[in-house]
């Protein structure tokens, strides 16, 4: 099963293809950045004339359809991004530094080429995908010892996160609205919030969390 975006599996680590060139900064920096950006749900590649993936992070090979638990094949993960690519409209060359939005798997994906010196070699891009569809969930261990959460409640933080409505919880869990409920409200004292939209902007923005 592949995990979603922003739950990267534990210890996951950039892949970088066979034979590329030289990172920019040292292998613990960069792995604690894509970590980071994992957790924010935010993809990571390093392109080689538009045409080739040199590098790339959990988040980028779910957006792109792949599993990060399974062998990477490079060749299809570049085939995918020039695919992703062609869906866009009069799309501009891309720079040193790279942001592409998708909105959906329908829409064209919107390029932004972002003025920044990245101390790429000439020839490399850095691009950084952003789907908006993607949900962030935070630790569940954390959650637990940073509210003092029961099983219960975490496992009901971490399905509303995912966008689940409290109604269809209950029918998949075989519990009572009742029931839900009160751990819902439950979870609005121990974390302070009073509504359910206000707590699953607050479990988003903890999922930057380890």
């Amino acid at each position: 099963m592949a995990t979603e975006p922003g739950s990267p599996p534990p210890n996951a680590s950039p892949r970088r293809a066979e034979g590329s060139g030289p990172a920019a900064v040292s292998s613990n920096q960069r792995s604690v950045t894509l970590d980071l950006l994992d957790r924010l749900g935010c993809g990571y590649l390093l392109v080689e004339d538009e045409r080739r993936i040199l590098e790339i992070n959990v988040a980028a090979s779910l957006i792109l359809g792949f599993n990060p638990d399974s062998a990477l094949n490079f060749h299809h993960l570049t085939t995918a991004f020039r695919q992703l690519l062609a869906r866009t409209r009069n799309r501009p060359k891309l720079g040193p530094l790279v942001w592409i939005v998708i909105w959906n798997k329908e829409e064209a994906p919107f390029i932004l080429n972002q003025a920044a010196e990245v101390g790429a070699p000439p020839g490399i891009s850095v691009v950084m995908l952003l789907d908006l569809d993607a949900r962030l969930q935070p630790n569940p261990f954390m959650l637990r010892r940073m509210f003092g959460l029961t099983l219960a409640e975490t496992r009901l933080a971490l399905q509303l996160a995912r966008g689940d409505r409290p109604a269809d919880i209950a029918r998949r869990c075989g519990v009572s609205r009742t029931t839900v409920s009160s751990q819902l409200a439950a979870l609005f004292m121990k974390t302070n919030t009073r509504r359910q939209a206000e707590l699953v902007t607050l479990l988003a923005r903890l999922a930057i969390v380890p």
